[in-house]
């Protein structure tokens, strides 16, 4: 039997295939075994920003290890087409206002046309309330810095 090997993305199809998805998983090291979670993420200037409430269990084990893996994936209904991308990392607070403030809109810009406000309660806000219940002050915004090895795959 001949092993077909699934051919790796371009940089350029990498960078596509991140900006057109809004959803990852990331895997955080948690004691002996990873924990994964779901996130929204905006992709701005290259860089992959995400939202995290100032409570639980995510915010927690990142106190301790700010090592990740990201996740990103688009599978077709018939699985005809998909591709899938893996990157080893770190997490870093981002500090700045005006940065926060930029992420954080675009965010909400890009949930507000594709997702249900049901989303809110994923970012610790009363979905009752619609997305402009997502306030800008006192948000706790991270960035992805990439230093291991990214993986992407795609179908044939």
């Amino acid at each position: 039997m001949t092993l077909i090997k699934l051919p790796q993305m371009e940089e350029d199809e990498i960078k596509k295939a991140i900006k057109s998805k809004h959803i990852c998983r990331i895997a955080f090291i948690e004691d002996d075994y990873p924990y994964i979670s779901p996130f929204q993420y905006v992709y701005l200037d290259g860089q992959l920003y995400f939202h995290f409430t100032d409570y639980g269990k995510k915010k927690k084990i990142l106190m301790n290890n700010n090592n990740v893996c990201i996740s990103i994936e688009h599978f077709a209904d018939d699985l005809s087409q998909y591709f899938f991308i893996s990157m080893q990392g770190k997490l870093l607070l981002v500090e700045d206002s005006v940065e926060k403030e930029h992420v954080l809109k675009k965010m909400v810009e890009n949930a507000k046309n594709e997702f249900s406000a049901n989303f809110l309660s994923a970012h610790g806000f009363n979905k009752a309330k619609g997305w402009n219940a997502f306030k800008f002050e006192n948000q706790i915004i991270y960035k992805f810095e990439e230093i291991g090895k990214t993986t992407a795959l795609k179908s044939i």
